[in-house]
């Protein structure tokens, strides 16, 4: 009894005190909806910049965020306690290493920065709304809805490569309209079996009697000067080359330069034209597994089933030494060691 009086003692008291009961911490002030004209600019500059990865409506579905590892960011499946805005200015600003999002600031004023955060926060991660749309009339789509067929096509609903059996009819309609109307920017959307990765392929070049190591072009015209391939027909400028190195250099601008093009790249015309292509004597993955010994090997004895020939015909000794003593300095250093035991053919 005692403890049951002792208790109402309490609780009486309490009730009488004027001091309030604890509340739960504030919530923290919702964030101010950004000026009209700081949206109207964020929209500008994320139409113009953002939109290619993270999608017209901030929510990544775009074919370039299919080719990503990590997926660029959805904006719409976050809100705004989730990413601070702070992060995202720094983000935008200096970018997030180990992503395909690069930094800003050499492009983008501090102003604009601050727009097109602000426009994304609002526009996505608090309305949730759809921005602008690239299917529109003014941009030649008068009647975007009679493509509806192709869209399960466009946005990965159905695999491109379903086999034929397995569609209706109207999706097997859908699949011709998108191959014939949509796949110049949609590219392949989503398959089945992704096969080998996309690799450029030549078609159309030299033109106007243009040879392999002239540079500049003797003549030029509006296609072959903007072709991706010329650029690796400029002989690299190393100083300080010696005797031997030297020697390497006309050796190999002469003659290895044909298919590896003058950087070593093989990514010139005919380098480009050749399958499989020539080594790119420049790329890090395989040159730092290359020795000398095994070069001078693939030198004298050529690569069966490439186009690569063999020289100990033409290059003696000397000669190829002299080229990877080039090789190593101009490309990629090539590491001291022997040739690989042969293979023992079978009686």
């Amino acid at each position: 009894m005692r403890l049951l009086a002792l208790l109402g003692l309490l609780l009486s008291l309490a009730a009488c005190s004027d001091q309030p009961a604890p509340q739960a911490a504030a919530k923290a002030a919702p964030e101010p909806a950004p000026r009209q004209e700081v949206l109207d600019l964020g929209r500008k500059v994320y139409n113009f910049r953002c939109y290619f990865c993270h999608g017209y409506s901030g929510n990544a579905q775009t074919l370039a965020s299919t080719y990503l590892t990590p997926r660029p960011r959805d904006f719409t499946k976050l809100s705004l306690d989730q990413l601070s805005r702070e992060k995202m200015l720094e983000t935008v600003t200096h970018g997030r290493p180990g992503t395909a999002m690069k930094g800003f600031n050499d492009i983008l004023a501090p102003h604009e920065i601050a727009a097109v955060t602000d426009f994304v926060r609002q526009e996505f991660m608090v309305s949730k709304a759809r921005n602008t749309a690239y299917h529109t009339k003014e941009n030649g789509w008068a009647d975007h809805e009679r493509y509806a067929p192709a869209f399960p096509f466009a946005t990965g609903q159905i695999t491109l490569d379903t086999p034929s059996d397995k569609l209706t009819a109207e999706q097997r309609a859908g699949r011709k309209l998108f191959m014939t109307a949509c796949i110049s920017c949609h590219d392949r959307a989503k398959v089945n079996n992704e096969g080998i990765p996309w690799d450029s392929r030549a078609l159309s070049y030299p033109r106007m009697g243009f040879q392999p190591g002239d540079w500049p072009p003797k003549q030029v015209d509006g296609v072959s000067s903007a072709t991706p391939y010329h650029i690796h027909d400029r002989v690299p400028k190393v100083a300080g080359l010696t005797a031997k190195e030297k020697k390497g250099e006309g050796l190999f601008q002469q003659n290895c330069a044909f298919c590896h093009a003058a950087d070593g790249t093989g990514r010139n015309w005919i380098g480009t034209f050749l399958e499989p292509h020539p080594r790119d004597l420049t790329a890090p993955e395989f040159m730092s597994t290359m020795t000398t010994g095994r070069l001078a090997n693939v030198i004298k004895e050529g690569l069966p089933n490439t186009s690569m020939p063999a020289w100990k015909s033409v290059l003696n000794d000397s000669d190829i030494e002299a080229l990877i003593a080039y090789i190593s300095r101009a490309f990629h250093p090539v590491a001291a060691g022997p040739a690989p035991a042969p293979t023992a053919k079978a009686p």
